[in-house]
């Protein structure tokens, strides 16, 4: 057979180079096949006996009964609830799986002890709910920005209240001047707070007096920052609602306060900057 000839007149710029990577691959191959493969490396030997070789540890079996009986506690509650309410109210779930359509948006502190639907007597489907640590409203935290965002515009709700309490630990960290790391940006909010009330605070002699009065002082601040975004202006220019509130939870009682925020007065005093709704 004769090997075909093509005119290099008839052989395009790509086509030349796709022909001289054709004739370079025998010498790729040859070179990557002459590398050493690498050999397997054994572990070194710990000789050091006051650096001991660090390995898992099963836990006490103590440890291990109470962390599955802490978890499958929840699903016994939980199908207690359940046989309960389909009990007292058969059409309960039919209901809850509709939807919902809250009329309070619930912005509280991460505490444990604070439940929102319990402390207010409201039932599920009737609150919607975010926490965090200190209830902040940051316009930079996209969570809480979203939360408000969704709350207003899609879920139409009435009410948003900002709920402290009394003796909370973010608020008591805030209050210490030194470097608590990672939460230093979250506390700078509250350290702010204060420091726009630093004379009537400073003259509380007593300190929990004063962590309760910063507490109060923090729930407002976080109210006007509510009332600064454009999802309430705009809604309440064109609905009348929602409206901002800000409560604290006194442990001691078990009773809410109402700081009685005037909405509508700050609103008109925030407009002069943040006015959202033109």
């Amino acid at each position: 057979m004769l090997p075909l000839r093509i005119p290099t007149t008839s052989i395009t710029r790509s086509s030349r180079t796709l022909l001289r990577s054709i004739a370079l691959q025998p010498t790729i191959k040859r070179t990557i096949c002459s590398c050493p493969r690498p050999q397997p490396t054994t572990p070194t030997p710990n000789t050091n006996p006051s650096r001991p070789v660090s390995k898992m540890t099963q836990p006490p079996q103590e440890v291990i009964d109470y962390l599955k009986q802490s978890h499958d506690k929840i699903f016994d509650n939980n199908r207690k609830w359940a046989e309960s309410k389909q009990t007292q109210d058969p059409g309960y779930f039919a209901r809850l799986s509709e939807g919902q359509t809250p009329e309070y948006l619930w912005i509280g502190c991460s505490d444990s002890r604070i439940p929102a639907e319990q402390i207010t007597g409201l039932e599920p489907g009737e609150t919607f709910v975010h926490r965090n640590i200190a209830n902040l409203v940051v316009n930079t935290d996209l969570n809480v920005m979203s939360v408000i965002n969704y709350a207003v515009r899609h879920l139409g709700v009435k009410h948003i209240v900002v709920c402290g309490h009394y003796g909370c630990g973010g608020v008591k960290a805030a209050m210490t001047p030194k470097d608590l790391g990672l939460l230093n940006p979250w506390l700078r909010n509250i350290r702010d707070v204060y420091r726009l009330h630093e004379d009537e605070l400073d003259a509380i002699e007593d300190e929990t007096a004063k962590n309760n009065r910063l507490v109060e002082l923090n729930v407002v601040e976080q109210c006007r920052n509510i009332i600064k975004t454009a999802a309430v202006q705009q809604s309440y220019a064109a609905n009348g609602f929602p409206i901002v509130h800000g409560w604290v939870f006194d442990f001691s009682t078990g009773l809410l306060k109402d700081l009685h925020i005037d909405f509508e007065s700050i609103l008109a005093k925030i407009q002069k900057i943040y006015n959202l709704t033109e």
